[in-house]
């Protein structure tokens, strides 16, 4: 009677809980709270929570593969958390359905009715680029053990693109997916605490006053048209981007082409929500002890943050250039809302501008390149798989 109950206490995960994995469940259990308490992206640091703890708790096989016999039948199955990973983040099948739904949520026509804004949604993607350059450099200094696959899929962070840098890093560099994922959601989140004081450093009182005139109405045929021939330009010229910007352009026609109503109303609500739940559990799988707990994802942190303040930088000096050398007035705000955090980077853009002038209302003006700046990252993921994983 003894050695049986001994023995079931052995079974225990308390009795096989070891350091690392405590640590990981008060990660997790701090994502839980940081989505609650705080209401930091909790649509994905939730789930994202709740599955860093599942999988970190000895003796629940979460994440456990399937075992074989050597006739080929299965002994075992395999865990929840092995099946989502495999069947949706491996296969990149739920960043894409997600890109999907987000494009069906979207609205191009503030950046139709002025397509200036694509070149700031362009310009806040430096900070990607910056930052696999400098990733690549702490690799070769032996600072960090960075390859290229790991620099390019850390630098997509700084697009502030959740689903794309869940896509990029899933292909180029899946043991760092979990800190990735956690390091762009956590940044997407905190954009009304990153962006402001940087807005403010590059630009005078005066420029954040700026009125800026009313956008002009854009047509439906517009609206139709412009999806469908971006993804007909990228898929021919940047055939790896096709996926993100496909998924992305396709769920934005059926919003706008009015005859399929019930399949966008789908792909806005039921359907994004559904993989946004597995999307979370399959990223907290990845944030095992051995995985998340090492110097590397302390790199990748820091990283990540630099790669977004770079890029909100990048976009805000891009805009102070426009400014002089257009005709129109341009608030240079609104280059800041050039990273792909729709619509928070937009919204804050505004907050800012109000602030220097209470009849300064610049949320539409600031959702063309916020826009244009979910297609910049799909672009340069775009590039990135195909001059690294190629």
């Amino acid at each position: 009677m003894e050695s049986k109950l001994l023995n079931l206490y052995h079974d225990t995960g308390i009795y096989q809980l070891e350091l690392g994995q405590l640590v990981m469940i008060c990660i997790g259990l701090l994502l839980v709270y940081l989505a609650i308490k705080k209401g930091f992206e909790p649509l994905l640091l939730l789930p994202i929570g709740i599955g860093a703890v599942l999988v970190n708790i000895p003796g629940a096989g979460m994440m456990a593969a399937p075992v074989y016999d050597a006739a080929g039948h299965m002994t075992s199955p395999g865990g929840l958390q092995y099946y989502i990973y495999h069947g949706g983040i491996e296969t990149g099948l739920f960043p894409l359905i997600i890109f999907m739904g987000v494009g069906a949520m979207t609205d191009f026509g503030p950046m139709l009715a002025n397509p200036k804004t694509l070149l700031l949604g362009a310009a806040a993607q430096f900070g990607i680029f910056a930052t696999v350059i400098g990733a690549v450099l702490l690799g070769s200094f032996g600072i960090m053990d960075f390859t290229l696959s790991d620099a390019a899929a850390i630098g997509i962070i700084g697009g502030a693109d959740g689903p794309t840098a869940i896509f990029v890093a899933s292909r180029l560099a899946p043991d760092l997916l979990g800190a990735i994922a956690v390091a762009a959601y956590s940044y997407m989140a905190l954009v009304p605490l990153i962006q402001p004081p940087i807005m403010r450093a590059l630009t005078t009182k005066e420029e954040r006053s700026i009125k800026m005139e009313q956008l002009r109405p854009v047509t439906k045929k517009e609206k139709i048209i412009f999806p469908i021939v971006v993804t007909i330009l990228v898929a021919m010229f940047l055939p790896s981007a096709a996926p993100l910007l496909g998924m992305f352009c396709f769920g934005n026609l059926m919003r706008e082409c009015g005859v399929v109503d019930r399949l966008s109303d789908t792909a806005q609500n039921a359907l994004i929500n559904i993989v946004t739940i597995f999307l979370g559990l399959g990223v907290g799988s990845k944030l095992s002890s051995e995985d998340f707990l090492n110097l590397e994802t302390l790199g990748i942190l820091s990283l990540g943050l630099i790669a977004f303040s770079i890029g909100t930088a990048s976009g805000v000096l891009m805009a102070k250039l426009m400014n002089r050398l257009s005709k129109e007035a341009i608030n240079p705000l609104i280059g800041a809302a050039g990273v792909s955090a729709v619509p928070m980077a937009a919204r804050v853009a505004n907050k800012v501008g109000l602030e220097a002038n209470k009849q300064n209302f610049l949320l539409m003006h600031a959702m063309g390149p916020n826009v244009a700046g979910v297609i910049g990252s799909a672009v340069a993921a775009g590039v990135m798989l195909s001059y690294v994983g190629g």
